[in-house]
C-alpha cells in the first residue's frame, strides 16, 4: 500500500458536510475542513476558519470518516471455493478443513500469479475505503510456502501476520506438525512478519499446541493474536487472555466468564483519553458470521462490559470473499445492533488498537497519518441507510489522494 508519488507539501479539504473524527471527544464536526501537510493531518475546524494552503480540494458538502483500519485478512491466496459455499447455502455446516483446498490451489500458483492476486484484493480494499491493512499467511502450510506468501504479503500491505498454524496438514500428525511450526516455519517467516496467529479451535489446534505456538512466536519477537470461540465455545478467548494476544477474533461463542476475561484486560485503559495499556481486543467479523451462518458476534455485550472491539473483513476464499469494511459496518449497524458511532470506531480506532498504531492512524487528530475517506453522501449514516450502495467518493492514504471514483 505505497504512497510514493509526490503530492502538494499542503492540501486544504473543505466544505466537509460531516467530519466524524472518531477522537477521544468522539466530535462529529459540521461545515468543517481538515488541512494536510506532507503526509500528516495539520489542522482541523471549522470551514470559516481554515488556514491557507497550497492546493485546495471541495468536498461538496460530503461526509469524511477516518480510512478503514482491517486488521484482519487473509488475502494470499489463489484458487475458488464457490462450490463449498454453495454446499453451505443449501445446508452443510462449516468446518476448517476446507481451508486444504485453497493450501492446495495456492502453493500451484507462481510468484508472479500470487502478487497480481493480492494487488488487485489491495486495490480493491483502497476503493472501498480502507487505508491501513493487515493480512496473513496460513494457506502454505509447509517451510518454503509459508515463508514465500510472507514476502508477497510483506510487499503489498501494511502488516503481515504468521499464522502457519492455521490448520494441520492432511496426513501430517499434528503435534509433529507443531514443532515444525514453532521451528523452521516460523523462522522462515520472520523476516516478513510483526505478529503470529492461530487457530485455536475444534479441527484446527487445541490450547496446549495453540499455546506452545504462540510461546515460542513471542519468543522470536512477534505480537501475539487469535482465532478462536467461533465454530463454538472453546478456549480461544482463555489461551488469548492468557498470552497476552493484542485480539481474539471471531469470538462468536462467547460464556459470561469469557467476556469478564476480556473486560480485566482493559482495567488499565481509558477509552476516553485513548490512553494506558491495551488489552485484548475482540474483532467481530460480521461477513464472515454470515457466510458461515454463525451467530454474529455479540459486539454490543462487548461493548457494554468494556471490552474494545474491532470490525474486520476477514477477506478469504472460504468464508468472507469480500474486501468491503463498508458491508461489515452496515452489517454491524442492521444485524449486530452496534449503535453507527460505535460500528465506525470499532472499523477505524479498533481495528488500528488491535494493530497497536492507534498512535498513527484510525481517527483524524491533528499529527496522525492523513488516511482520509469521503463518502458520497452527505453523512455516514448512509453507509447502513443505503447497504451495498457504491458509497466512496474518494480517498486518502498518507496525504496523497489514492482513489476517486469516477464520475
Amino acid at each position: 500500500m505505497s504512497s510514493d508519488r509526490p503530492h502538494p507539501r499542503s492540501t486544504l479539504i473543505t466544505n466537509i458536510g460531516e467530519l466524524t473524527t472518531i477522537d477521544p471527544g468522539s466530535r462529529v464536526l459540521r461545515d468543517a475542513a481538515v488541512v494536510v501537510e506532507h503526509d500528516r493531518i495539520a489542522w482541523i475546524g471549522p470551514a470559516a476558519d481554515a488556514p491557507a494552503a497550497d492546493h485546495r480540494v471541495d468536498a461538496g458538502g460530503r461526509a469524511m470518516l477516518p480510512g478503514w483500519v482491517d486488521s484482519h485478512t487473509h488475502l494470499v491466496f489463489a484458487g475458488d471455493r464457490s462450490a463449498e459455499f454453495e454446499a453451505r447455502m443449501a445446508g452443510e455446516s462449516y468446518a476448517a478443513g476446507g481451508i486444504n483446498v485453497t493450501t492446495r490451489a495456492t502453493r500451484a500458483a507462481s510468484d508472479a500469479e500470487l502478487t497480481g492476486l493480492v494487488a488487485g484484493r489491495v486495490r480493491d480494499a483502497v476503493r472501498g475505503g480502507t487505508t491501513y491493512l493487515e493480512t496473513k499467511t496460513g494457506y502454505g502450510l509447509q517451510v518454503d510456502e509459508e515463508a514465500r506468501h510472507a514476502r508477497i504479503a510483506a510487499e503489498q500491505v501494511d502488516t503481515v501476520t504468521f499464522l502457519g498454524a492455521h490448520l494441520v496438514p492432511e496426513g501430517v500428525d499434528a503435534d509433529a506438525y507443531v514443532e515444525q511450526v514453532r521451528g523452521p516455519m516460523l523462522r522462515g517467516a520472520l523476516p516478513y512478519v510483526q505478529w503470529a496467529d492461530v487457530f485455536c479451535e475444534t479441527g484446527a489446534f487445541d490450547a496446549d499446541q495453540s499455546r506452545a505456538v504462540l510461546a515460542a512466536c513471542a519468543e522470536a519477537g512477534l505480537g501475539l493474536r487469535v482465532h478462536g470461540n467461533q465454530l463454538g465455545h472453546g478456549p480461544g478467548v482463555q489461551v488469548a487472555v492468557e498470552m497476552g494476544a493484542a485480539s481474539v477474533d471471531h469470538v462468536n461463542y462467547l460464556t459470561d466468564a469469557d467476556v469478564d476475561l476480556l473486560a480485566g484486560t482493559w482495567s488499565g485503559w481509558d477509552r476516553q483519553a485513548a490512553a494506558g495499556t491495551p488489552g485484548t481486543v475482540a474483532t467481530c467479523l460480521p461477513a464472515c458470521d454470515l457466510s458461515t451462518r454463525q451467530p454474529l458476534a455479540p459486539g454490543r455485550r462487548l461493548l457494554e462490559a468494556g471490552v474494545q472491539i474491532a470490525l474486520a473483513s476477514n477477506c478469504n476464499p472460504g468464508t468472507s470473499y469480500t474486501t468491503s469494511m463498508n458491508v461489515n459496518v452496515m452489517i454491524a449497524v442492521l444485524q449486530m445492533h452496534l449503535t453507527p458511532a460505535q460500528a465506525l470506531r470499532a472499523a477505524t480506532m479498533g481495528g488500528a488498537i488491535a494493530l497497536g498504531v492507534q498512535d498513527q492512524v484510525g481517527s483524524i487528530e491533528v499529527g496522525k497519518y492523513a488516511d482520509l475517506h469521503l463518502l458520497d453522501a452527505p453523512a455516514a449514516i448512509h453507509l447502513a441507510y443505503r447497504p451495498g450502495m457504491p458509497l466512496t467518493h474518494s480517498v486518502w492514504r498518507r496525504g496523497q489522494q489514492v482513489w476517486s471514483a469516477p464520475h
